[in-house]
């Protein structure tokens, strides 16, 4: 062959590479990041969230994938300060070509993965957060305050009697902009706050805040603190005999950390979430059988956070195909409106958050009892995600 020839036919074959690469594509594994804490004090979390993700990537492959291509997961730690999640978000993305990112970390490193992100990629928030917030193609699966507090509260209320609210929780966003919002729905139930304060994630001793917490007279104590710091405080809160003047109620007391607290000292404990190991709806007994089965009964136990991974992924999946595309902007087209089903049943994103039925659980010793559900409780905020 000469030249000219090799010259033609190499460019034809070229131009037929390009008009087939829809078919290339779909044969092209579909990477997706997800972002979970590996260590630090949330790493407790790590376990559950790694294993259902896989399940989640298994149960997408072994149905066809996401338009018709095979589903890859790759993973980073979202375990340490806001910036080395973004690093490690930059690298699933730049480094490793994902096509979203699916994040369960704490506020703080989603501000800033948004922030580094502004909008050129999709990404899912799967975690309990504050609300309030808006950021272009991000998405929030997880509880917001109005969720979680605004039927819980009352309803506590209620049933014990309590008008003196005491709040301790982790500095930074996650937990400040929950016992905001816990102001105005206890203040709606005659009740008043009688403390209120924030640590780092290093504090590993809490006495001088639980000899507040007696001295107030509390009879209800909100828990925003995380992992390692929520089973020190919950603990010696118990060591204390605080447990006989006031009832518990966490925002993210989930089976890890209940397991780390003891059944010796969760007497008066309630947990609010949207998804408890314990729940028995059909969707969510399903879900339990499978994972069991899949990883056997020493698995991570299930919990609202790794259950979070497991809708992240199928979330994706109905927004990609409801798009036709895995193309950012023709996500956030189709997005708004579109649903898929989990443990917790059938979820609906609408304007960037979802609305959720939500359960208040009492430990019962190591384990939880559901005591209470609220049906599909409104997020609160609203998102263009334009």
């Amino acid at each position: 062959m000469d030249r000219r020839n090799f010259l033609k036919t190499t460019i034809g074959a070229l131009a037929a590479s390009q008009i087939a690469s829809p078919t290339w594509a779909q044969g092209k594994p579909l990477k997706l990041g997800f972002l979970i804490p590996k260590s630090g004090p949330a790493g407790i979390f790590g376990p559950s969230s790694e294993t259902t993700t896989t399940m989640a990537i298994e149960e997408i492959n072994a149905s066809g994938g996401i338009l018709g291509r095979q589903v890859e997961a790759l993973f980073g730690d979202a375990g340490g300060a806001p910036s080395d999640t973004v690093q490690a978000a930059q690298r699933l993305w730049r480094r490793d070509g994902v096509e979203a990112l699916i994040g369960q970390h704490d506020s703080a490193s989603r501000e800033a993965v948004a922030a580094m992100l502004r909008g050129q990629l999709t990404y899912v928030y799967t975690p309990v957060n504050e609300g309030g917030y808006c950021h272009t193609n991000t998405y929030s699966l997880g509880e917001t305050p109005d969720q979680q507090l605004a039927p819980v509260i009352p309803y506590l209320a209620k049933e014990h009697g309590l008008k003196k609210w005491y709040l301790i929780g982790n500095d930074y966003v996650w937990p400040r902009g929950t016992n905001a919002a816990a102001k105005t729905y206890i203040a709606e139930t005659g009740g008043e706050i009688v403390g209120e304060e924030y640590h780092p994630f290093t504090v590993d001793n809490f006495d001088t805040s639980l000899t507040r917490i007696r001295e107030s007279g509390a009879d209800a104590v909100l828990i925003t603190l995380v992992g390692g710091a929520s089973v020190t405080f919950n603990r010696a809160f118990a060591s204390f005999g605080l447990d006989k003047q006031a009832i518990r109620l966490g925002t993210l007391i989930e089976e890890n950390t209940l397991a780390g607290i003891g059944e010796a000292n969760s007497n008066r404990m309630y947990s609010t979430a949207g998804y408890f190991d314990a729940l028995d709806t059909p969707a969510a007994l399903a879900f339990r059988k499978t994972y069991y089965d899949r990883f056997g009964a020493d698995a991570p136990v299930l919990n609202t956070l790794g259950e979070g991974c497991y809708e992240g992924a199928m979330a994706l999946r109905a927004m990609f195909e409801a798009a036709g595309s895995t193309e950012t902007d023709a996500v956030a087209a189709a997005a708004n409106g579109v649903s898929y089903t989990g443990p917790r049943g059938t979820t609906t994103l609408s304007e960037g958050f979802a609305a959720s039925d939500i359960y208040l659980a009492t430990a019962k010793g190591a384990v939880f009892e559901i005591v209470q559900r609220f049906e599909k409780v409104a997020p609160g905020n609203a998102c263009t995600n334009g």
